[in-house]
């Protein structure tokens, strides 16, 4: 194993001597936590008995209390596809509970949007702050006091990363997130794709674009791109927070259920009774964090990250921002190509190797912390292999090279030297740009800008005419505090068509996109957001700007100190958006993690 990169080690001690007052006041509330629990028994009779009364044929284990008491939290719903598989998991997780001696309750739910249903319609206005509920949801679940350690189930967009966050206020606990795993791959992603151009151009009809996406989402499991979803797994991976080797194992299989299995009994054995105590707390600290960004950049994850890990390490009491993420990036190359940054999905993505070897690279080439704190029964080594079944035994291997070069690559020979996640500043603001999934000849676009606020509008301009040129397209009051940052893939097809034509196009937004943005250079996330007066709000029509992820560079010609900003947009109602009105208005930026919840709650 090699030396710890240079850039790797500089970031993490920044990231370490900037978070010390704020971490050092977490591990004194997690520690202080800790100490309160006590024994169950100690609690009242009358609350234990409102505890004990729907356990059924646990109760004589749980009056007991010899054995762990695990609290599960789930995410289950059957409208998305990757949480329909957990309707059974409670009974099979209390199975494997009492194998051990130990128990397990369903403490609680959450709720579990998705963003590939709520895509350009107004629910997506709720989406991102979705993931402050669910943490809150895990919050009111564990609050009970009557566990010794959690299982998260989750995988979706901002179901981890709320999962995570809710988990880490209860941090003296043992954690482990349990994934179900992705559904069998569907039709060839070029096929997908050639339907939906031919939609868009007329020569194809909506039943024939219908039958061509649901023969690509076709069954439970997590959608097989790599967008939010797959990137939160493999994160968990690159965290040390899930049982090695778990994050795409597919639902049903013996191996998904052995894995499972494991989950229970690993989790009962991390608690403060045993001789092996692993909180939650302590697992996800700095170091941690680094790593979850290094595998964001080495298989070119999710933008939506840029904004849920500074988040989700702030609720840990780590403070991350985009000078480290565009730092590191510099440093960490492109070891993984997955659609929709090349051919093949995240089964491809496994099949080649997966993560055990993605953490092999990382780790050999010194891009990774080996010295985290897991969930596993070793250290992090254990996450650079690949579990199987030996019999019914469950076992882990050693991966070995990659299996297919189109997938996988070792850092010595990456497909590109950098993460593809570059910083963008200037007179705009600051917005991030990914590059991984844009070509290098249009990392810079410098144009006259038309400015927009929603994307009805951007799609009514093109279909007349009116963006057929050199065009940076702004789209603005989409922050969190305008209108709760939805995602705005609505634009990526319109503009995509432009830079087809020949035409450089770029975009500037303060909303949002994900890893599934597409080919059209875009500085995005931009902060401060326009509502209030920001940088964009005092854009005007045919402002020269300039966007370049070789340099940085996010700027105008214009002088905006000296024009009047737009005026705020009225917050729009209906779908519930009304009752999140709190939360926009005390929303922090982008760059923060877009929480109302942790800018008020003094984390």
């Amino acid at each position: 194993m090699s030396n710890l990169n240079d850039t790797l080690h500089k970031v993490t001690q920044r990231v370490i001597e900037r978070s010390k007052p704020s971490r050092s006041a977490y591990l004194d509330l997690i520690r202080r936590e800790g100490d309160n629990m006590g024994e169950r028994n100690a609690v009242s009779c009358s609350n234990l008995a409102h505890a004990y009364a729907g356990a059924l044929e646990d109760q004589a284990a749980l009056v007991s209390g010899r054995g762990a008491n695990i609290g599960i939290v789930t995410s289950y719903n059957d409208m998305l596809s990757a949480h329909q598989p957990y309707g059974r998991y409670p009974d099979r997780l209390k199975i494997y509970a009492r194998e051990i001696g130990a128990t397990a309750q369903v403490a609680g739910g959450t709720p579990a949007m998705c963003d590939g249903v709520t895509q350009g319609e107004t629910g997506m206005e709720l989406s991102l702050f979705s993931r402050d509920v669910i943490a809150l949801s895990a919050a009111v679940a564990l609050s009970h006091a009557m566990y010794d350690g959690t299982l998260m189930l989750g995988i979706c967009d901002k179901i981890v990363p709320g999962l995570l966050m809710g988990a880490l206020r209860f941090g003296h606990l043992p954690t482990i997130f349990v994934p179900s795993g992705p559904m069998p791959t569907g039709i060839p992603n070029k096929e997908k794709q050639r339907v939906r151009q031919l939609y868009a151009e007329g020569k194809a009809t909506r039943a024939e674009l219908l039958a061509s996406e649901m023969a690509s989402y076709h069954s439970p499991g997590t959608c097989t791109f790599f967008g939010t979803a797959n990137s939160n797994q493999m994160m968990m991976e690159m965290m040390g927070l899930h049982i090695p080797g778990s994050a795409f194992i597919q639902p049903g299989t013996q191996l998904r259920q052995a894995l499972d299995r494991e989950a229970v009994h690993r989790v009962a054995a991390l608690g403060r009774k045993g001789d092996d105590y692993r909180p939650l707390g302590l697992c996800v600290d700095e170091k941690a964090v680094i790593n979850a960004a290094v595998g964001l950049l080495a298989t070119g994850g999710s933008t939506n990250h840029a904004i849920h890990l500074p988040a989700m390490a702030r609720a840990a009491g780590v403070i991350f921002d985009w000078d480290d993420l565009s730092e590191l990036s510099h440093a960490v190359p492109l070891i993984a190509q997955v659609y929709p940054n090349g051919s093949g999905d995240v089964n491809n993505f496994h099949n080649a190797g997966g993560m055990g070897y993605v953490i092999g690279e990382l780790l050999e080439a010194g891009l990774a912390h080996p010295d985290i704190l897991t969930v596993g029964r070793g250290d992090f080594s254990d996450y650079a292999r690949e579990p199987g079944l030996e019999g019914e035994e469950l076992v882990w291997r050693e991966v070995g090279p990659s299996m297919d070069d189109t997938m996988l690559r070792p850092v010595s020979n990456p497909f590109k030297p950098d993460g593809g996640m570059r910083l963008l500043q200037g007179n705009l603001g600051r917005a991030c740009f990914k590059t991984s999934a844009v070509d290098e000849s249009r990392w810079t676009v410098e144009a006259p800008c038309r400015v927009f606020e929603d994307q009805a509008s951007v799609a009514a301009a093109f279909k007349a005419g009116e963006l057929d040129r050199d065009v940076v397209v702004v789209v603005r009051f989409q922050g969190p505090r305008a209108n709760g940052m939805p995602e705005l893939h609505k634009l990526t097809p319109a503009l995509g068509v432009l830079q087809d034509r020949g035409f450089k196009v770029a975009l500037v937004t303060d909303g949002r996109m994900s890893g599934a943005s597409g080919k059209v250079p875009a500085a995005i996330h931009c902060t401060p957001e326009a509502l209030g007066g920001g940088p964009l709000a005092r854009l005007r029509d045919g402002d020269v700007v300039r966007v370049c992820a070789a340099t940085g560079d996010l700027n105008t010609d214009a002088d905006l100190a000296n024009r009047e900003p737009a005026l705020d947009p009225i917050a729009d109602s209906g779908t519930g958006r009304e009752l999140f009105g709190m939360m926009r208005r005390f929303a922090d930026g982008a760059e923060q993690g877009a929480s109302a919840m942790l800018a008020t709650g003094g984390m």
